[in-house]
């Protein structure tokens, strides 16, 4: 197995600066304390370090951004663990709410020769399980946009594209209801200011809350 030249720590938060640039705009020091679970003295430490081998660029009041090499590096991560998560979900049949955190503990230590083999095992995916986009080796992602389920109007049919929330129980609550990647599903009534919302999903129908609906994004029928 290839030998990394930087720490876990490193890997670690470029590629939460990386998914936070993606998701909020950009990356605060607040935001990387609450992503990554630690307190912001040491987060102010870490950019300091990363700021030394150019990997971020740190704007006072304004946060940070990635370099051409942090990006780099930060989707290399992120594709070894999108490719892990599906793998052991395809190759060893864990369930979807089981793999982020496996994939978690084995990004960091997988050689290029085996995440190679993986993505040609897969056939060069695009997506994993929760339909977050694979980058491609060469450091290309897909920014479709797609719409959040809270946001279909009554009577509108779509096909589910992306589950943004990974806790477990969250995970194994939409997996029971049927809601995955690439199901289709028509909304039939949605209750003001965030309520409920009525599903019907194949042949079942289903009640889900307007805070989870948020978390999933769609691709309206018609833009088929």
């Amino acid at each position: 197995m290839e030998s990394r030249p930087v720490s876990q720590a490193v890997e670690d938060y470029v590629k939460a600066i990386c998914l936070l640039e993606q998701q909020e705009g950009k990356a605060t020091t607040k935001a990387l304390a609450v992503a990554l679970d630690v307190a912001a003295p040491s987060v102010t430490a870490m950019i300091k370090r990363l700021h030394a081998m150019r990997l971020v660029r740190h704007t006072r009041y304004r946060g940070v951004a990635l370099t051409p090499s942090g990006r780099r590096m930060a989707l290399e991560v992120i594709r070894h663990h999108r490719l892990l998560e599906l793998y052991l979900v395809e190759a060893l049949g864990l369930p979807w709410d089981q793999v982020h955190e496996e994939a978690e503990r084995l990004e960091h230590v997988i050689s290029e020769e085996l995440e190679e083999r993986i993505a040609e095992r897969l056939g060069h995916p695009v997506a994993d399980p929760h339909g977050d986009p694979i980058p491609t080796k060469g450091g290309e992602v897909d920014q479709s946009a797609y719409l959040p389920l809270s946001e279909l109007n009554p009577g509108t049919a779509a096909v589910i594209k992306r589950v943004a929330d990974q806790a477990p129980a969250k995970l194994r609550y939409l997996g029971d209801l049927g809601l995955f990647p690439e199901v289709r599903v028509t909304l039939l009534e949605k209750a003001p200011f965030g309520g409920p919302m009525s599903l019907e999903v194949g042949e079942t129908r289903c009640t889900l809350g307007g805070d989870l609906a948020r978390q999933i994004y769609v691709l309206p029928v018609e833009s088929l």
